[in-house]
């Protein structure tokens, strides 16, 4: 039974490890089918394109461009559920199945419950396969069928879990039974993507797509695994992996990672122990965002769902998001944001605890921000995140730990070394002001080329003012 067997690209643009190519491959080796890639470009995305989407769309530009050297090229089709899948539809007339890579998010799974039952009522049988995390959301429970809430336990069943092989893809075999079409023939919208959307998308990414990926976890594993345990919480050192953006757009699955991690465990110890972590955190706030979709918009904690978060943005809200609070290390992070499209973990930390805890503004406000800007943007795990800085979430920090901004900033980059990259107003601020300018002498202040409420702002709320009421609004939540 020959037949077209398609493969439709979400978050998955790689070769190596991509089930989905792997079993429509092997399905049309049984059937002496032939299988081609697409890609649905769905305008609830392209209406607002900032970082986020910038990176994406162009990280699909080059995934279709290497495609292309290939000669496989990837159709797109533009348009909503119906509209683009009647395009599939029409443009392979012998079109058998479907294959695709979970998505567990709230959109994900209302939009591939929808177009499943269109498929189906065609005759295409489609194929939902694992690959975007190492431990699927719906696969880890306690022992009576219940969701685990904390991450400790969690973590324990996880690391019993079995991990999913890598598979391989023969490039070769793809190309021999790859469908080649005339492009006039079908309804590609590849030309509007190209001429239209990423138009909007001006920014140029050095760092994009699977070589670059596989090549920075190599460089990773070899230079940095080892003292990622150590190194991991200061902005100023290459600590962390950056791998996230990558994750993100499925230029590296979390299979690959976490086996590439493994296979270093007793060279690089605790650096290798607290990166598998970091990977189980993802799997386990994309568990609790599965079983509990409505947290993406409402606390996880009902107790604190009534919480009289400030919902305007204001001259505070402006304030946090052009960096320009007055407290270096926030607006050194969130200056890092705008112009990269990637901060710092231990910033977006700061940042979003100072967003809620001394600001007061509704995580929802930081969460959105974020998803505009973050290249490496995963629902799940920002919202748990907000969620956990905002003390509503599950596992989430107590309410009455909050953050000091000066303090964080001192012991994580205690020469100021990653504020002056990115605040250069204080660039000739000596170190023992960096973190707390304000308390410069005039003389200071005139001697460092920084007038304070002239070149950079004074702090715009007293921190531990602002504790103490932001505790009390907690306590009287929690009575």
């Amino acid at each position: 039974m020959s037949g077209v067997y398609a493969v439709w690209l979400r978050n998955d643009l790689r070769f190596h490890d991509n089930q989905a190519i792997y079993q429509a491959l092997r399905t049309a080796r049984e059937t002496d089918g032939s299988v081609v890639l697409f890609f649905h470009l769905h305008p609830a995305f392209t209406r607002s394109i900032d970082l986020h989407h910038n990176y994406f769309f162009q990280s699909v530009k080059h995934f279709q461009e290497r495609c292309d050297k290939l000669g496989l090229h990837i159709p797109i089709f533009f348009g909503d559920h119906h509209e683009a899948f009647t395009k599939l539809t029409e443009a392979y007339d012998t079109l058998k199945a479907v294959f695709y890579q979970k998505d567990y998010t709230r959109f994900g799974k209302e939009r591939d419950k929808e177009i499943t039952s269109f498929l189906h009522n065609k005759g295409i049988v489609t194929y939902g396969l694992k690959g975007s995390h190492i431990v699927q959301p719906d696969e880890l429970t306690k022992s009576d069928g219940t969701p685990y809430h904390v991450f400790t336990a969690y973590f324990r069943k996880w690391q019993q879990q079995q991990k999913p092989n890598t598979v391989a893809i023969n490039l070769e075999e793809l190309k021999s039974r790859y469908v080649s079409h005339n492009p006039q023939q079908i309804q590609d919208d590849t030309p509007y993507f190209k001429h239209h959307i990423l138009t909007y998308c001006p920014h140029r990414w050095t760092e994009i797509g699977e070589e670059t990926a596989r090549a920075k976890l190599e460089q990773f594993i070899e230079e940095q695994l080892a003292t990622y345990a150590d190194s991991r919480d200061q902005p100023a050192r290459s600590g962390t992996s950056k791998l996230s953006p990558f994750i993100k757009t499925g230029a590296l699955s979390p299979a690959t990672i976490f086996h590439s991690v493994m296979a270093h465990l007793d060279a690089a110890g605790k650096g290798a122990e607290t990166y598998i972590k970091e990977l189980a955190w993802r799997d386990f706030y994309a568990m609790i965002y599965h079983v509990y979709p409505e947290t993406d918009k409402q606390e996880y904690q009902q107790k604190y769902r009534q919480l009289p978060w400030r919902k305007e943005e204001g001259d505070l809200w402006q304030r946090w998001i052009t960096g320009t609070t007055g407290f270096p290390i926030v607006d050194a992070g969130m200056r890092q944001l705008n112009a990269t499209g990637w901060m710092h973990n231990r910033l977006r930390m700061i940042t979003a605890s100072f967003l809620t805890k001394d600001y007061f503004i509704d995580w929802r406000l930081g969460d959105a921000y974020f998803a505009k800007k973050l290249i490496d943007y995963d629902i799940a795990s920002n919202v748990g995140g907000w969620q956990w800085v905002a003390s509503v979430g599950t596992d989430a920090v107590p309410y009455f730990r909050v953050f000091n901004p000066t303090r964080q900033s001192e012991r994580f980059d205690p020469q100021g070394t990653f504020i002056k990259q990115y605040v250069p107003e204080l660039a000739q601020v000596p170190v023992k002001y960096s973190h707390h300018p304000a308390t410069m002498s005039h003389a200071t202040q005139v001697e460092s080329a920084c007038l304070i409420g002239h070149d950079y702002p004074e702090p715009s709320v007293d921190h531990a003012l602002q504790r103490k009421k932001i505790i009390a609004i907690f306590k009287e939540e929690s009575l």
